[in-house]
């Protein structure tokens, strides 16, 4: 049967058991254009799911932001602070497309409500669009399932940086930033930190941060001020593995470019790289290879 114009029809899902394989170390099977992946032997996993700005020509027709406004409301450039793990994933799919972030159910923005009261496309999306999308969510979340467990076959622990930034200047190009009280430079988000287990790690962590200037001044770290919750990813890692992953959320505030023209300040994002390579490096030591 031919899909109705416009559209395409969805990838078929794959499970665990399709991603890698190892040779002897871990390695990916097969490339997979939902998202980008490079391995290293080592316990760290660094991604950034909502670093992407593509979106799949069958859904460009129903568009209704424009790009401006849309990039305004992703992660841009927290990819490269993923260069900080040993496996290094960022995903060039827009959160508008499919947010990897938020469970099955609401993962692809249907009405304003769902996106920041912004109204995301021109007219109702087909179903067919839809299970697609919904198709790379299950592509995404059956090869993470396969990675942590074949790291944890290697790894007593494993550790994972889950990169996001924020957007701290809404009210305009030209109007004053918010407050500096509710809006750190880095929140850290701690909710599926199990407490016995990593919570000394997790300050550790923070102070590593603290101790590396961004733009000549120690950077303002505070966990869970603006999300007294994680997202849908950290949460699912969590009710998985508890206490063999120890999950951390870094929120950027956008101080590393300006969210209304998308420029970087290439100079407080290599200060902020340098930051989190060594908050790292500080904690690296707790994830020990299986005897």
């Amino acid at each position: 049967m031919m899909a109705p114009e416009g559209t395409s029809p969805p990838p078929p899902t794959l499970h665990s058991g399709d991603w890698f394989e190892t040779r002897p170390c871990l390695a990916a099977s097969a490339r997979e254009r939902d998202w980008d992946i490079m391995l290293r032997d080592g316990p760290v996993i660094a991604t950034a799911i909502h670093d992407g700005h593509a979106i799949r020509p069958s859904l460009q027709p129903l568009v209704a932001l424009a790009d401006d406004a849309r990039l305004r409301e992703e992660d841009p450039f927290t990819g490269v602070l993923t260069d900080v793990g040993d496996v290094r994933i960022t995903v060039p799919v827009s959160r508008f497309e499919v947010d990897l972030n938020r469970p099955r159910d609401k993962a692809v923005y249907r009405r304003p409500d769902d996106c920041w009261g912004l109204e995301a496309w021109r007219e109702a999306l087909p179903g067919t669009e839809v299970a697609h999308s919904l198709a790379r969510w299950d592509r995404f979340y059956a090869m993470v399932e396969e990675l942590i467990e074949r790291l944890l076959e290697r790894w007593e622990t494993v550790l994972l940086i889950d990169l996001h930034s924020y957007n701290h200047r809404r009210d305009g190009a030209d109007a004053a930033p918010a407050p500096q009280e509710g809006n750190p430079d880095i929140e850290l988000g701690l909710s599926t930190v199990a407490p016995g287990a990593w919570r000394e790690v997790a300050d550790r962590f923070a102070a590593a941060l603290r101790r590396t200037p961004v733009l000549g001044r120690a950077p303002d770290v505070r966990a869970n001020v603006r999300w007294p919750t994680g997202g849908h990813f950290p949460e699912w890692v969590y009710d998985r593995w508890g206490e063999r992953v120890c999950t951390i959320s870094p929120e950027y505030k956008k101080i590393f470019m300006d969210e209304w023209t998308g420029q970087v300040d290439i100079a407080a994002l290599r200060d902020l790289q340098r930051g989190l390579h060594a908050a790292v490096a500080q904690i690296r030591p707790e994830f020990r290879r299986r005897p």
